[in-house]
């Protein structure tokens, strides 16, 4: 028997005083059995950083066409693609093609080997790559519960993210 998707709902209020945002995002994700808490965690950031009323997470780990989050238009065309994690370069190349912004949010060990096996990767106009630190990926864990309640705080680039029973500095590397 196959093992079900567990749900994880978060309350996520962000006040970014670099660029002026604000806004709270009632957000639902299913965790699959073969995901970790931490990307479940790197993919709450990922919205967050791009955070829209419009953006939704997707169903990536069982539909391979798809990013982790995705913003399309009132006409249902793709505006925004962002992948968590280190995609496939033709799936970054090919989204690319069809999106105005193209978005990879690395975390772990093998992200230098992978950015740098990335040649196509660098090439492309439209799309950013951003790594998070080991630190922040490890303390952003304890942050996670079925339901959470969250405040991301953003001043003079720091990120912190608050929880109920924990805090955690979230540091950016952009690649590119």
């Amino acid at each position: 028997m196959a093992l079900k998707a567990t749900i994880y709902k978060a309350d996520l209020n962000i006040a970014n005083m670099d660029v002026h945002q604000y806004g709270d995002y009632q957000l639902t994700m299913a965790l699959h059995p073969s995901e970790t808490i931490e990307r479940l965690m790197v993919r709450i950031l990922a919205y967050a950083r791009y955070a829209d009323e419009a953006l939704e997470f997707t169903k990536d780990l069982f539909e391979t066409d798809e990013p982790a989050l995705w913003q399309k238009d009132l006409t249902g065309q793709l505006q925004t693609w962002i992948e968590v994690g280190l995609p496939d370069e033709d799936k970054v190349k090919k989204a690319s093609a069809r999106c105005d912004k193209v978005v990879v949010v690395t975390y772990g060990s093998a992200v230098d080997e992978w950015y740098k096996r990335s040649s196509k990767i660098k090439t492309l106009k439209n799309v950013e790559v951003w790594q998070l630190t080991e630190a922040t990926t490890t303390s952003i864990q304890a942050l996670c519960e079925r339901t959470m309640q969250l405040q991301l705080n953003v001043m003079d680039g720091e990120w912190t993210l608050i929880g109920d029973n924990a805090q955690a500095v979230v540091e950016w590397i952009q690649l590119k």
